[in-house]
């Protein structure tokens, strides 16, 4: 996890609870993920700087300077090889991981970049900008390709569905949406947020996304029903970013309440059968649908009066309330080797 305290925490859940602090940034931290094969952190920050970290004892990390403005996001390419930082300096960076240098730059926006994903095969990127434009590059000849720009707002988090032909944009005007990349159309149009959506979590069979709000609630969409069908609540004040684990059956999120709840999934359990009744295939773990059953589809809009599942936090958050773990502090001791 990643804080406006500078800090990254990272966290061991099993056993005994213990938490790893690392600190190096010297402004907010503003985005963390891991690399797909867990070796590697990268880290953005509002001090300009995207870090490498080993994340491990020892401290080591790297800094790749070359943005001029805050870092809003990071994320790795699917080989681990390369990572993409979106900035308020309106570019797009695109570093090597094993040579800790900048390879290429984006420029095309016009507003600060808020967010910037790979695709699962890493042959383009997706980033969306308070330019009110969502745009898609392709990383061989470093162009944007196609660009979406239909926001009242503008979009505030962008990411890939599992099989990397649709992305979803949160936007600050409350709505969800999902594009068919391929023939750049809107599929699905999700407006079930009281206030704007600050990010997005597809599930990993690609049929759910769950969406994080100001508005202090999360929400699961059904991507295949086209409907909402969870509202949990938990966090006092806004959700600031929500994923799901890589297997589907957890989620964590974070908000402004310093808080990071973690939660567990039951799309496969017999409670959950009443949600799946009217797609019965969806409970075969064999044959699972994805977004590619309901291509080419119009764009859905739902009423606002929708059913949904009120989560009671004082029954169903338990761990609210969980003591603090044992932290040890770690500082950069020296620069990762190449």
């Amino acid at each position: 996890t990643c804080s406006v305290d500078t800090f990254l925490i990272l966290w061991k859940l099993k056993t005994q609870c213990r938490a790893y602090r690392f600190s190096g940034h010297a402004e907010a931290v503003t985005s963390v993920e891991f690399s797909p094969d867990g070796q590697v952190l990268a880290s953005a920050s509002q001090d300009h700087t995207v870090r490498l970290w080993i994340p491990c004892i020892h401290g080591e990390t790297s800094v790749l300077k070359g943005h001029t403005a805050s870092v809003r996001s990071v994320s790795f390419s699917q080989d681990g090889y390369s990572v993409a930082s979106a900035s308020n300096d309106k570019s797009i960076k695109i570093w090597s991981v094993c040579y800790q240098r900048l390879l290429f730059t984006l420029f095309q926006h016009t507003g600060w970049v808020r967010c910037a994903k790979f695709s699962p095969d890493g042959r383009v990127i997706a980033s969306c900008s308070e330019d009110r434009s969502v745009n898609i590059w392709d990383t061989r000849n470093k162009t944007c390709v196609s660009s979406f720009s239909d926001y009242e707002g503008f979009a505030t988090f962008v990411d890939f569905n599992p099989s990397g032909t649709c992305i979803a944009c949160a936007g600050s005007n409350n709505t969800v949406k999902l594009w068919d990349i391929r023939i750049n159309k809107l599929l699905q149009h999700f407006k079930v947020h009281r206030a704007g959506v600050n990010c997005i979590s597809f599930h990993p069979s690609g049929n759910y996304l769950i969406t994080a709000s100001t508005d202090g609630t999360l929400k699961i969409l059904d991507l295949i029903g086209e409907r909402l069908i969870y509202t949990l609540h938990g966090h006092k004040g806004p959700v600031l970013c929500v994923a799901f684990s890589k297997g589907g059956e957890k989620f964590a999120s974070g908000g402004s309440d310093a808080q990071v709840l973690l939660w567990k999934t039951n799309f496969d359990t017999l409670d959950y059968k009443e949600v799946l009744e009217h797609n019965f295939r969806r409970t075969h773990i064999d044959d699972p649908p994805h977004l590619l059953d309901i291509y080419p589809r119009s764009s859905h809009f739902h009423n606002k009066k929708l059913k949904s599942v009120e989560v009671n936090p004082t029954f169903d958050v338990p761990d609210k309330q969980t003591p603090d773990p044992i932290v040890i502090e770690i500082r950069p001791s020296s620069p990762i080797s190449t």
